[in-house]
C-alpha cells in the first residue's frame, strides 16, 4: 500500500471529519479508508485518529502529524504543478471564508472565474459576519473588509474600503440635506445597533459620532435597503452603494467630513507554505479588484 495514499487519506479524513466523508470524496468504499488508515497507524505505532460511528477526533500525536502532512502535500502538489506540461497549475481544495454581503457581491463571482481558469481546484466558501478561526476550523484564506485586529495572521491589502453617508432623494426631500456633522443628530441615521459610532474626519481630527434614529438592524444588507427606501441615512461602504450613487437612486453626503478609507484584505495563517492555489487566487482578486472599472462597471453581483 501506497505510504503517500496512506498520508492523503489520513489528512482527507482529518480535514472532513469523518471516514465516509473522505471516502465519498475519493470514491472508494469507507472500509478502504479504514483499512489505510489501520495501515498508517500501525507503521507509525501510534494512535493518530479516535473514531467513532458518528465522527473522528486527532489525537495530539494526530495533530502534530496532520501539520507535517498538509505542508508535505502542499509542497509535492507545487513541485509536480512547476514542471507540468503547460506550465504551473494549481490543484486541490480551497476553503475561503468572506463577509456575507461582500461575499456574495465581489468574491463569489470572481471565484468562479477562478475554477473557469482553473479545472482542477475546488472550492468551499463560507459566507458570514462572524470572526473564522483559520487555523482551528481549517480556512485556507479569509477576506476581511476593515481595519485587522489579529496581528498573528499574514495579510494582503486587495483594495481600498471607502464609507459615506448616503441617502434617498425622497427621504431629503422630506427631511433637508444634513450639511454639517452636528446636523446628524436631526435626522433619521439608521445603524447595527451597538457599532462604536460613524467615523468621520474633523479638521486633523477622526471623530466616532454616535447616532441615533428610529431603526437598527445588525444586518447591513437591511440598513441598505431601508435606505433606498427613504427611512433615513446611512452609512456604507462604497462596494455596497456605489451603484446606487451612481444611478441615482441614493445621494452621498457629508463628503467633505468623510474618515481615510481602511483595508479589503486576504489573510492567512502563514506565507512560508502558502499553496499554489491560495497564492493564485489571492493574484486574481487583487488584479480584479486594482483593475479601472471593476468597482463603476454595473453590478452583475446580485
Amino acid at each position: 500500500m501506497s505510504r503517500l495514499k496512506q498520508i492523503e487519506t489520513f489528512v482527507s479524513v482529518a480535514n472532513r471529519g469523518s471516514l465516509t466523508a473522505a471516502a465519498t470524496a475519493e470514491g472508494v468504499a469507507p472500509g478502504v479508508v479504514s483499512r489505510r488508515l489501520d495501515a498508517l497507524e500501525a507503521r507509525l505505532g501510534v494512535k493518530l485518529l479516535l473514531r467513532t460511528t458518528r465522527r473522528v477526533t486527532l489525537t495530539f500525536e494526530g495533530s502534530a502529524y496532520l501539520e507535517d502532512c498538509q505542508r508535505i502535500l502542499r509542497e509535492l502538489g507545487d513541485a509536480e504543478a512547476s514542471v507540468s506540461l503547460g506550465g504551473v497549475k494549481a490543484r486541490g481544495h480551497l476553503r475561503i471564508s468572506a463577509p456575507a454581503g461582500f461575499g456574495r457581491r465581489h468574491v463569489a463571482p470572481l471565484i468562479m472565474q477562478f475554477l473557469d481558469a482553473h479545472p482542477e481546484v475546488t472550492v468551499n466558501l463560507d459566507l458570514s459576519d462572524r470572526l473564522v478561526d483559520l487555523v482551528n476550523e481549517g480556512v485556507d484564506c479569509a477576506i476581511r473588509v476593515g481595519e485587522l485586529s489579529d496581528s498573528s495572521l499574514v495579510s494582503i491589502r486587495l483594495a481600498e474600503n471607502r464609507r459615506v453617508v448616503a441617502a434617498s432623494p425622497a427621504y431629503l426631500e422630506r427631511h433637508g440635506t444634513p450639511r454639517t456633522l452636528a446636523d446628524l443628530a436631526s435626522h433619521n441615521c439608521l445603524s447595527l445597533g451597538q457599532q462604536r459610532g460613524w467615523l468621520f474626519r474633523d479638521g486633523e481630527d477622526i471623530v466616532s459620532i454616535k447616532v441615533s434614529g428610529r431603526l437598527e438592524c445588525n444586518d447591513g444588507a437591511v440598513l441598505h435597503e431601508w435606505a433606498l427606501a427613504g427611512r433615513g441615512l446611512a452609512w456604507r461602504s462604497m462596494w455596497e452603494v456605489g451603484e446606487d450613487l451612481q444611478r441615482g437612486a441614493l445621494v452621498s453626503l457629508l463628503e467633505e467630513f468623510a474618515a481615510p478609507p481602511t483595508g479589503i484584505y486576504a489573510v492567512f495563517p502563514q506565507r512560508k507554505y502558502l499553496p499554489l492555489r491560495v497564492r493564485l487566487l489571492i493574484d486574481h482578486l487583487k488584479h480584479s479588484y486594482g483593475a479601472a472599472d471593476y468597482w463603476a462597471v454595473p453590478s452583475r453581483r446580485d
